[in-house]
């Protein structure tokens, strides 16, 4: 019953993230020619140039980057992935035929980002994208010693160059600071959630979590002495650096082994070195 419950949650929340996002696309920046980052902002470039909804440029360019997501994080973000963009690709269509909110292209770039923060938090915080770029980085970075993060921005920054000779400066500049808008309120949406995520795993099913861990989510594991202050028991625990778009499938690994683990993921300002690479998952 309680799996049945989240369930329905997690799927209601990714429909009102993408709904909420939708939203902020039709009534607020595109109006003003004003940019989103990654896929949604090359889908907006396209639909300038050949007329077709943007839905229609949304679902079709995610794809190659969703199977990326069901190779780099499983089936289950794929899956909440795909129905997060179908409802996105949908909503656009539906929403594109209203007047826009604010004309102002100010204040659209200002509240257009705090509400694209909204959704795309919402759908982050429950296991799935509304855009592939960040797949693409996760796959890119396994050949390149840049961070994911680095990445992510790297691409949007040649898209905002782009939507500068297409629109205008001023619109490129206005859609990297509703990017930048949009960032800061998803991070606040998701807790605080960064690129990198520190995990320390206490349980006496050790074994069958650090395997799982590597298995399904591709991360190495590191196994450390540990000891309890109060019983002196010893006990293995587990550390691992994960991505944030992990984080939802790693507490699923974790309490699906042991109910009663301890677990705590922290942020991590900065990887290097190591063994933080992604494997291909089994």
């Amino acid at each position: 019953m309680n799996s049945t419950i989240e369930f329905i949650k997690k799927y209601v929340s990714i429909i009102l993230g993408a709904i909420i996002f939708a939203a902020g696309l039709e009534f607020f920046l595109i109006p003003n020619n004003i940019l989103d980052g990654g896929v949604i902002g090359i889908s907006i470039i396209a639909r300038h140039y050949i007329g077709l909804p943007l839905g229609i440029f949304i679902f079709v360019l995610n794809i190659p980057f969703l199977y990326l997501g069901y190779k780099q994080i499983g089936k289950d973000f794929a899956i909440a992935s795909v129905f997060g963009i179908i409802v996105l690709s949908l909503a656009t269509s539906f929403f594109h035929p209203y007047n826009p909110l604010i004309t102002d292209p100010f204040l659209a770039c200002v509240f257009g980002g705090i509400i694209l923060g909204i959704g795309v938090g919402l759908v982050i915080r429950n296991g799935g994208t509304l855009d592939g770029s960040e797949m693409f980085s996760i796959y890119a970075t396994k050949k390149l010693p840049i961070s994911v993060g680095e990445m992510v921005l790297g691409i949007n920054i040649i898209i905002f160059i782009i939507s500068g000779f297409i629109f205008t400066w001023e619109a490129a500049l206005y859609s990297m600071i509703s990017y930048f808008i949009a960032s800061k309120v998803m991070d606040i949406v998701i807790e605080g959630l960064n690129d990198s995520k520190s995990v320390m795993i206490i349980s006496s099913n050790y074994e069958t979590i650090s395997q799982e861990i590597q298995d399904r989510l591709g991360r190495g594991v590191t196994l450390l002495n540990g000891e309890g202050g109060y019983s002196g028991t010893e006990t293995k625990v587990i550390f691992c650096v994960i991505t944030r778009i992990e984080e939802s499938k790693m507490k699923r690994i974790v309490f699906k082994n042991d109910k009663n683990a301890f677990l705590s993921i922290g942020t991590v300002s900065e990887v290097s070195g190591g063994n933080f690479k992604k494997k291909d998952i089994h």
